[in-house]
């Protein structure tokens, strides 16, 4: 399990304090330190690196003489004849130009046996792609007070018209990308509150609010207007929603996962009864095939359609998978944009791992331990690349490279757990929000490169003239 809930003191400190505007750019940066530690002092002498020496700091004159006088030690001792020879050498070969001691004479000598179309395909070789270019900071930082500290919960999405959700209290606010304006959509009374979930619909337009009153609220925000209300489906507040078209699949502290058809009266159509404890994770796959569910009791499990019954009444549907490989709770689940049967998984506190599955078979391809708590996951939908945001200790932001999962950035700001994350809709930018009452952007998937336009065909022959064979 993985500790989460408010504390009583909070609130009523920050009820005391004066209230702050929701979404407003946050204050100035704090100052922070030059990362070089060394003297500013000019009139320091440096005496070059520790690994390459700097020619200033060499006694040359001492140098020449060790080598072209002869020792003489106490005794006066004569040198040998081959002592001499040698230092002979040195001084002719080594010390007539000590200033270009590795000078070249000649011209290196060209390539033998190299054809002339070899050499113009090696001038004119495919330049090497240069590594993108991740920015280790904010893009912009936004005030979120009263954001709920709550690792089981879901409180912020990215919907496709490029307004992003975020519920702070009792209240939903929107902030359109596009222009920069925040507006507040709805803000619930206290016996229904706090807001437990958001989640947009596919169309961009209607979103669905969960509430800890066990209550779902369907909302348009072209016209604020709220469209219907969906009780009696959970016994407990509801924690995770996942819509798949037009089906809005809600997951509660009562352990169980309801598919609720919004377009009909009797909108409950399916019921997955797999998980004893909170569900707090849900996502269903690019094809809306498969459902992955996450819960507190540490399991994973995978839904097929193809086995959902469609009569409620009928009971229990049975899991595809059921996975008890983690070992804390598990909220953070990505499908891999570009293999439809691949599922990356993130494990609480005691676990701290992410996982990857094939979710045909069930198969645990992969386990990588981060070190720190993880509470979300993306996938990039450019690259072969994931992103994980995390709690204690660093509260970072991690980009792996994959399959590899080498490290390739960590992204700092935040100073406490990173518990939500959402990602733009063209893929770019990735919006997190903390423990620490900030909403923050990054610029960590970077621009897709520009599709190349397709070349033209060109038609030779006898049926130039026709468009079409009949």
């Amino acid at each position: 399990m993985d500790a989460g809930s408010r504390s009583i003191s909070s609130d009523k400190s920050r009820v005391a304090a004066a209230p702050r505007p929701a979404l407003q750019e946050a204050g100035s940066r704090p100052y922070m330190p030059p990362l070089s530690s060394g003297s500013r002092n000019p009139s320091a002498k440096c005496y070059g690196d520790r690994f390459i020496p700097d020619r200033s700091a060499m006694d040359m004159d001492m140098a020449h003489y060790l080598l072209t006088e002869p020792k003489k030690d106490k005794e006066n001792t004569v040198a040998s004849p081959s002592k001499e020879a040698y230092r002979r050498l040195l001084a002719e070969k080594l010390l007539n130009n000590r200033t270009r001691i590795l000078a070249f004479r000649n011209k290196p000598p060209e390539p033998q046996n190299v054809s002339a179309a070899d050499s113009a395909s090696f001038h004119h070789a495919k330049p090497a792609k240069q590594r993108r270019h991740i920015p280790q900071s904010a893009e912009r930082t936004l005030d979120a007070p009263e954001l709920v500290d709550d690792y089981y919960l879901n409180l912020l999405d990215w919907g496709s018209s490029n307004v992003l959700s975020i519920a702070l209290g009792d209240s939903v606010y929107l902030w359109d990308a596009s222009s920069g304006s925040s507006s507040e959509l709805v803000t619930v009374d206290e016996d229904n509150g706090p807001i437990t979930s958001v989640s947009w619909a596919p169309d961009g337009r209607h979103i669905a609010v969960g509430l800890h009153s066990s209550d779902v609220q369907l909302w348009d925000t072209s016209s604020n207007r709220l469209l219907r209300t969906l009780r009696g489906v959970h016994e407990a507040r509801v924690g995770s929603l996942a819509w798949n078209n037009s089906i809005l699949t809600t997951g509660g502290m009562d352990g169980k996962i309801v598919n609720s058809d919004v377009r009909i009266r009797n909108h409950v159509v399916q019921t997955y009864e797999g998980h004893s404890q909170e569900v707090c994770g849900l996502k269903w796959s690019g094809s809306g095939q498969q459902l992955a569910s996450g819960g507190n009791d540490n399991l994973l499990h995978i839904w097929d359609v193809s086995m959902a019954s469609s009569m409620p009444s009928a009971g229990r549907n049975q899991w595809l998978h059921r996975l008890d490989d983690h070992t804390a709770a598990v909220k953070a689940l990505a499908w891999c944009p570009f293999q439809s049967n691949l599922l990356a998984t993130g494990g609480g506190g005691s676990d701290r791992c992410i996982k990857f599955w094939n979710t045909h078979t069930g198969a645990c391809l992969n386990s990588v331990d981060t070190g720190s708590q993880v509470c979300a996951l993306l996938w990039n939908k450019n690259e072969r690349e994931l992103l994980s945001s995390h709690g204690f200790t660093q509260n970072q932001l991690t980009l792996w490279k994959y399959p590899s999962m080498v490290k390739m950035a960590e992204l700092t700001g935040h100073t406490s757990r990173v518990l939500f994350m959402a990602q733009s809709p063209d893929g770019c930018t990735v919006a997190s929000a903390a423990a620490d009452e900030t909403l923050r952007f990054w610029n960590v998937f970077g621009a897709p490169e520009a599709p190349k336009p397709a070349a033209k065909a060109s038609h030779t022959g006898m049926f130039n003239s026709f468009n079409h064979i009949r």
